[in-house]
Parts: C-alpha cells; structure tokens; sequence
C-alpha cells in the first residue's frame, strides 16, 4: 500500500470514529477515550452509559454486511484483552457492566450500531 492511501486510509478512520463518536453521545454516552492503545492490542472507542462501559470497534466498508465480518475473532480476542488492560487502569467504582459493542458505517446508510456485537 502506498504511503498515499495509507495516509487516505488513516484519515478515513479518524472520521469513521468521529461520526461513531457523535453518535454514541446522541444516544447518551460518555466518551473516556478515543483509539485507545495498550501493549496488548487497541480500542477505538471506549464509552460509557450508566453502570456500562462500551469498547467500540468501528468499521467503515462499502457494505455494513463488510463491515460486520471485518470483526474476526482474532480481533475480538485482541479487544477483549486491551479492555482488560483499560479496566485495570481505570478503577471503575461499584457494579457495572462491559459491553463489546460495532459500529458499521458505510455510505448512504445509516450508522448501525450493534451493542454486545460478541462476548469473549
């Protein structure tokens, strides 16, 4: 790939997490962090509502069906394992929740935001 389209491909990303950003505050959750990384994988969004924190992946493709099966298992171990990482720096107080949620984002549709998209 060339330098080009990595860079196109980098800034593609950052807008995929902000349009999925925006749409997780409009459906009442708190941002903690945005693209996350931990020595043992990366999160591009974790967020939180109530007692539930949400380690988002976002995938925008040409399809939403694309996107969804862009999620391999290896990626959602990966995920699992840096929300682990997350979790162990950041004290969360009393009971709560953690959900490994998707995104899919694709053009001329609606952003589809799958919540417990896969347990680990």
């Amino acid at each position: 790939m060339s330098k080009t389209r990595r860079r196109a491909a980098y800034r593609k990303g950052l807008r995929a997490e902000l349009a999925a950003a925006m749409l997780l505050k409009l459906k009442g959750y708190r941002i903690l962090e945005r693209r996350y990384r931990s020595p043992v994988g990366e999160i591009d969004l974790v967020a939180r509502r109530g007692q539930r924190y949400a380690f988002v992946e976002v995938k925008a493709r040409a399809s939403q069906a694309e996107g969804a099966f862009a999620v391999s298992t290896q990626q959602q171990h990966r995920i699992a394992r840096a929300a682990q990482h997350w979790l162990s720096r950041n004290q969360a107080e009393g009971d709560f929740d953690v959900g490994f949620d998707v995104i899919l984002l694709s053009l001329w549709s609606w952003p589809r935001h799958m919540a417990d998209a896969f347990r680990v």
